[in-house]
C-alpha cells in the first residue's frame, strides 16, 4: 500500500500526540512536495510528501529505536517497502545504514535537519516567519554551534555533497520550500 498524505497523517497521528513532532511532519512533507514539484517530479508529489509526513513516524514514542521502529510500524501496515526504505534513509548514519539513493531520499535527507534550523532562525527574526528570512542568515545561525545545537550541521552538508548542491543552494530551495507551505508560519 502506498498512502496518500491524507493517510500518512492520519497514521502520523496515531504514534504522535505533540505538536513539535506533528508540525515537524507537516513541514517536513510540505518541502518534500515543493522540491517534487520543483526538481521535476511532480507526478510523484505525493508520494515525496507522504513520505515527508511519515520520516518521523516512531520518535516520539520510541526515540531509542527511530528509524528502526519506524520501519517495523510501517510494514504492520502494508505500506510500500520503497516507501518504508525512503523514510528510514533520513537517519543514514545515525540511526539507520540505508544511504539515500533516490533523489527524494537525498532531499528528505539534506532538508530533515534544515527546517528546524531554518526554522528556528526565522523565530529570532522580528516577524517570525520565513517570509523576510535570507540565506546569509541561516548561514550565520549554521555556523553558531549553540544555536539549535539539536540540527546537525554534519547531516546538512552531507545531504548538500548527496544532491551535488553547494550548502546556499540547498540553504535558499529550503527557504523557498518553507515559505510555499501552508503550515509554516
Amino acid at each position: 500500500m502506498i498512502p496518500t498524505p491524507e493517510q500518512a497523517w492520519d497514521l502520523l497521528c496515531e504514534f504522535n500526540e505533540g505538536e513539535f513532532h506533528r508540525k515537524h511532519a507537516r513541514t517536513v512533507g510540505d518541502v518534500l512536495r515543493w522540491f517534487a514539484q520543483e526538481l521535476g517530479y511532480g507526478d510523484e508529489a505525493d508520494y515525496w510528501e507522504a513520505v515527508g509526513i511519515l520520516h518521523d513516524l516512531d520518535f516520539e514514542q520510541w526515540p531509542e529505536e527511530h528509524c528502526v521502529k519506524c520501519q517495523e510500524l510501517m510494514e504492520a501496515r502494508g505500506i510500500d517497502p520503497a516507501m518504508i526504505r525512503a523514510a528510514a534513509s533520513h537517519g543514514w548514519g545515525q540511526c539507520s545504514d540505508i544511504r539515500p539513493e533516490r533523489q527524494m531520499e537525498k532531499v528528505l535527507f539534506a532538508v530533515d535537519e534544515l527546517t528546524g534550523l531554518i526554522g528556528a532562525a526565522a523565530l529570532m527574526r522580528p516577524s517570525k516567519s520565513v517570509s523576510d528570512l535570507e540565506v546569509k542568515s541561516v548561514k550565520k545561525k549554521f555556523k553558531d554551534k549553540k544555536f539549535a545545537a539539536g540540527c546537525s550541521r554534519e547531516v546538512i552538508e552531507q545531504g548538500a555533497a548527496l544532491l551535488g548542491w553547494e550548502l546556499d543552494e540547498l540553504m535558499g530551495k529550503t527557504i523557498l520550500a518553507m515559505r510555499a507551505s501552508p503550515n509554516v508560519d
